[in-house]
């Protein structure tokens, strides 16, 4: 049963990368919550609205919709500092034989897909750009959970929270999909099913950081 104990010994130092993606997903939600509250008349709709019109000033009309987003600055920062933050904890992570060159390139896809979001807001007339940046991101983002889940042990997490990655990153890209298909075909809960995309890999960012920052023995404990 030894196979089944943590390897202490082994465990990443990554309490640093820990307050990384914690950092990561919290500026998202936070900058997509105050760019939200800003954005009046007519309230912006968490269901009906795409996540990237909060980073669209305006006042236009692109895809349908309309966009006018007082705080746009707000939310491309937080698209940004997102991707950074997320990028900046994995490459912090240690311990990660043979994993970790795939780890660092999937979250620099996600840096990279939402700097693209950022840089190219919706509604520009470079709007391929705008949308290979989102799906950089979002198949980055749900990618990442996935590799961060099977490498469970060697972060010196439990199976359990390794699973829990792998079902966020599983159901982001089910999501995904919805969303490519029944959802920008119909207009039906677009944003709802977008931000279905997004927030499991930000949940999971966020509870992988917490458990990293962790002391060695709550971690042993919990591995058990």
């Amino acid at each position: 049963m030894n196979d089944l104990k943590p390897d202490l010994s082994a465990v990443p130092q990554s309490r640093a990368a820990g307050a990384a993606l914690i950092a990561g997903g919290g500026v998202y939600f936070v900058a997509e919550f105050i760019a939200a509250a800003a954005w009046t008349d007519p309230p912006y709709s968490y269901t009906y609205h795409f996540v990237s019109n909060l980073g669209v000033h305006g006042p236009a009309t692109a895809f349908g919709q309309f966009m006018y987003s007082p705080l746009a600055w707000v939310m491309n920062t937080g698209f940004i500092l997102f991707g950074l933050a997320v990028l900046t904890g994995v490459v912090m992570l240690r311990g990660l034989p043979g994993r970790r060159w795939a780890l660092v390139a999937t979250a620099a896809v996600l840096a990279a897909g939402s700097t693209l979001v950022a840089l190219f807001p919706g509604s520009s007339e470079a709007s391929a750009l705008h949308g290979l940046g989102a799906l950089a991101a979002f198949g980055g983002g749900n990618a990442l959970a996935i590799l961060l889940g099977r490498a469970h042990r060697l972060l010196g997490l439990s199976r359990r929270l390794g699973r829990a990655l792998l079902m966020l990153g599983t159901l982001g890209f089910v999501s995904l999909v919805v969303y490519l298909t029944v959802a920008t075909g119909t207009g039906v809960l677009i944003g709802f099913f977008e931000r279905g995309v997004i927030y499991p890999f930000l949940v999971g960012f966020i509870v992988l950081g917490a458990a990293l920052r962790r002391p060695a023995h709550d971690i042993a404990v919990a591995m058990r």
